[in-house]
């Protein structure tokens, strides 16, 4: 039996799956989430410190900073960016 899937690229292997933007979120969620922590660490800012800054809890701010959940708001990202002192950057490539 041949294999469908021999000499297509890793991201139509995805698409015909059905799973490439599931995926892409979690990648992007994840560079996000890391890229916050290095600020944090960068600033010696706790969780809870960073959380009064934004005016949010504790709990949404571990939510945004969970790589696995994908789901997070433009607002919550402009948030945190003017807590650190960042400007949010959006783009379609």
């Amino acid at each position: 039996m041949k294999n469908k899937h021999i000499g297509t690229s890793f991201d139509e292997f995805l698409q015909e799956e059905g799973l490439l933007a599931a995926t892409e979120a979690t990648a992007v969620k994840r560079v996000i989430a890391y890229q916050i922590e290095r600020e944090m660490a960068e600033r010696q800012l706790s969780k809870s410190a960073l959380a009064r800054m934004m005016q949010t809890s504790r709990s949404a701010l571990d939510r945004l900073l969970d790589p696995e959940n994908a789901s997070v708001t433009l607002l919550t990202l402009e948030s945190v960016a003017h807590a650190l002192g960042k400007r949010l950057k959006v783009q379609l490539a």
